[in-house]
């Protein structure tokens, strides 16, 4: 079984779908050679004319230009310049009828030209130095687009196109009337085959086939002679039918391939650029020609001389229709393209494009008007002849109903335009122009739907980017905060040292440097302090174990006072401070202040008689400056306490008779009442309070001299001796101890003073423990 490529070298054909077969009407124009026109005097220049955008404008109004200059520069990749046709001068930058079925205007570059023909510099290309890119980029610097109706990027398709199965040179040129591609075949067969070896080196195909139509007789010859030395270029001879000039038809006719629905030619390893194209490469790149120009066929029998022109991008269509002996009828149309997939002008001032190939110009009888369109009799002639394989019925049917998405399920998309419907139906309804405002409407939904989601996108990722931010600036004030927190803790604690420092500097005292024997004078002076203190603190134990055990003075038991030199005031005195808050302490506290008032020195007294309850007042801490004036206190208080007695026969006893025997003395104590020891409690506690109220009484110091005076001289004589018993004598004893020290004993450390109180103390509780009534009871 042979491979595809050998059925295709032995000649073999295939057919496609559907088909019509139009009067041809090319022997007008096809046996004529090529003509040459003058310049007109305005050429108008669209900047967009191919699929895609226009470029970037480089000229302004009033600037010269020369042949070939580019005007716009192609900034985007589906962006091809435009190139000022001749030279002149740019008169103004402007919108003009385009050359498009809904006659909308674009903007356009009008050109005065000069008449110079004066070209910009040109650098052709050496073909056998040149790289792909730099072949790709002449390409799209030229401006080169489809010129077989569609107008798509030639240096898109061809750069994708890269060792592809099969080259197609689109020659059919099947629709009625246009010659353009033959007549060009017939004049620059040998440049139409350079383009194609320049295509080769692009897309490294295994085979060329150039396909032309069998009524084109002269360019066939002429492509086969020009490819006679290219066994891989091969001229394929098709049967003349309508469409088969289709890049689809075309495909299936020459390889039996058929292209997917919404796929392309590529994805089959076909690649198709038509006749018109590959010429303008070669141009642009052999003799750095942009695309300024074009073969157009100009024909129609209102036309005298009908013919191909050659004729400049921007020229006006009724300047060619004038160059062509053009005789207007009332009601005259004029057409762009072909009768079949052309449209009507609405001005005879559209330019021509780089997609221009024919301007028809018909006759009322040539080519009669639509008359008016009727209702679909369902006749089904529509379906057999798309060469698409569509239902064109059911296609004008959602078009009348704007149904978008049932369009898209019957593969609107797929219709190539070609009008064979329109052509065969009955009831003459423009079924081409249904689908080409259907189409549009979808071109709109699916710019509306691609902003929407373009929109969307962007809205969300408006809102991410915000929530972003928003995060980061949570967290950056959490991280200042935070930084803020610890420089105001650290500033706070260095406040605080800052203070404690400047407190510490505030109180230190300026360090001096002592001397060694300033150094062990302060360590003895602190040795000296602690013992000091060491003695007073044992001192004050011993006071506190003595008053302990020491019982409350009993005023009731005391025996009778008879020939003792202690007065009744002394007795009273040493009775009194027993009720008080604490009267053995206040009594020592007298007797210190007494010892340090008469500025003992350093010898210690002991005192020999056994000191009553009243002597544990020689131990205090409180010392009393004055001895005189303390002893005029003592008087004072002794006699507010003679006043307070609630029973003052019992102290009258006690002080004025005799004292008895001993036994009537023990009689005497038994036969006190418990009223009666209340009672002196009472008047002791009266007597201790009156003793601390006369302690602030010290100013007066004369008066506490005389006071003491006269008590030293009375107390001889009013204080007789206690002879009553063992308890007498003691109190006796203490009494004179006191006096003693009173009167004889020079101050001495209180330190030793108190040593010597507790001595004392001891002393008086063997002997109390000696001589108490009740242990002898």
């Amino acid at each position: 079984m042979q491979s595809l490529f050998q059925q295709i070298k032995a000649g073999q054909l295939w057919d496609f779908h559907g088909g019509i077969h139009p009067p041809a009407r090319k022997q007008q124009t096809s046996q004529k050679p090529i003509g040459r026109l003058s310049l007109p005097d305005r050429l108008y220049v669209p900047l967009r004319q191919h699929i895609g955008v226009p470029g970037s404008l480089l000229v302004a109004v009033g600037q010269q230009v020369l042949k070939g200059q580019p005007l716009t520069l192609a900034d985007n990749a589906m962006a091809v310049p435009v190139h000022a046709p001749t030279s002149g001068t740019v008169l103004a930058i402007e919108p003009h009828i385009a050359p498009h079925p809904s006659a909308l205007p674009e903007l356009c570059v009008v050109i005065a030209p000069d008449g110079l023909e004066q070209w910009r510099e040109r650098q052709p290309l050496n073909l056998a130095e040149c790289d792909r890119l730099s072949l790709l980029q002449r390409i799209q610097d030229a401006g080169i687009a489809g010129m077989g109706g569609a107008g798509f990027p030639t240096h898109l398709k061809t750069g994708a196109a890269n060792g592809v199965d099969y080259l197609i040179i689109n020659a059919v040129e099947c629709e009625p009337y246009i010659s353009a591609d033959d007549v060009l075949m017939q004049e620059f067969a040998t440049t139409i085959v350079k383009g194609i070896d320049i295509l080769c080196e692009l897309s490294g195909p295994k085979a060329v086939l150039i396909g032309i139509e069998d009524d084109k007789p002269g360019a066939i010859a002429a492509m086969q002679a020009a490819c006679s030395q290219r066994e891989q270029y091969l001229v394929k001879t098709v049967p003349a039918k309508y469409p088969s000039g289709g890049e689809k038809q075309l495909i299936q006719l020459l390889t039996s391939k058929e292209v997917p629905a919404g796929r392309r030619p590529l994805d089959i390893g076909i690649v198709m650029q038509n006749v018109g194209t590959v010429f303008a490469i070669a141009q642009a790149v052999l003799e750095d020609m942009p695309l300024i120009s074009r073969i157009v066929t100009v024909v129609g029998d209102s036309l005298t001389q009908p013919q191909n022109v050659l004729a400049l991008i921007g020229t006006p269509v009724g300047y060619l229709l004038d160059a062509c002996g053009f005789s207007p009828e009332p009601a005259q149309r004029i057409i762009m393209g072909g009768p079949m997939m052309g449209f009507t002008l609405p001005s005879v001032s559209v330019p021509v494009v780089k997609t221009s190939n024919c301007i028809l110009a018909p006759s009322q009888a040539e080519l009669p008007s639509a008359n008016n369109e009727m209702d679909c009799i369902r006749c089904g002639a529509c379906a057999e002849v798309c060469p698409a394989v569509l239902l064109p019925q059911q296609l004008l049917w959602y078009s009348k109903a704007k149904d978008l998405d049932k369009l898209k399920e019957y593969h609107l998309a797929d219709c190539i335009e070609c009008g064979a419907c329109a052509y065969v139906c009955p009831s003459e309804i423009p079924l081409v122009h249904y689908y080409r405002v259907a189409k549009a409407e979808i071109r709109e939904q699916s710019r509306d739907e691609l902003k929407a989601e373009q929109a969307k996108a962007r809205f969300e990722a408006r809102n991410e980017r915000l929530e972003q931010d928003k995060q980061q600036r949570a967290a950056r004030n959490q991280a200042l905060a935070l930084q803020r927190q610890q420089l105001m803790a650290e500033q706070h604690k260095g406040r605080e040292i800052e203070q404690a420092q400047q407190r510490v500097d505030a109180t230190a005292e300026p360090v001096q440097e002592l001397s060694k024997e300033q150094i062990i004078a302060l360590r003895e002076q602190k040795k000296a302090e602690a013992r000091a203190y060491q003695a007073q603190k044992t001192a004050q134990q011993s006071t506190a174990d003595t008053v302990e055990v020491v019982e409350a003075p009993q005023v009731a038991d005391a025996p009778e006072v008879a020939g003792n030199s202690v007065s009744s005031e002394a007795v009273a005195t040493a009775t009194a401070p027993e009720t008080a808050a604490d009267p053995r302490a206040a009594a020592v506290a007298a007797a210190i202040a007494r010892a340090k008032a008469k500025k003992a020195q350093t010898e210690s007294v002991e005192v020999p008689v056994a000191a009553p309850p009243v002597t544990a007042a020689l131990v205090t801490t409180e010392p009393v400056l004055d001895t005189r004036a303390a002893a005029v206190a003592a008087a004072i208080a002794r006699a507010k306490a003679k006043k307070a007695q609630a029973e003052p026969a019992a102290v009258a006893v006690a002080a004025t008779n005799p004292a008895p025997a001993p036994e009537a003395n023990a009689t005497d104590a038994a036969a006190v009442s418990d009223n009666d020891r209340e009672a002196v409690k009472r008047q002791a506690l009266a007597a201790a309070i009156a003793r601390a109220q006369a302690k602030r009484q010290q100013a007066n110091t004369e008066a506490a001299m005389d006071a003491h005076a006269a008590l030293s001289d009375e107390r001889p004589a009013t204080a007789p001796d206690i002879v009553a018993g063992p308890l007498a004598t003691a109190n006796t004893a203490a009494v004179n101890a006191i006096t003693a020290a009173e009167d004889h004993i020079p101050a001495v450390d209180p330190r030793k003073a108190a040593i010597a109180a507790a001595i004392a103390r001891a002393k008086a509780k063997q002997q109390l423990s000696a001589t108490d009534p009740k242990d002898q009871a």
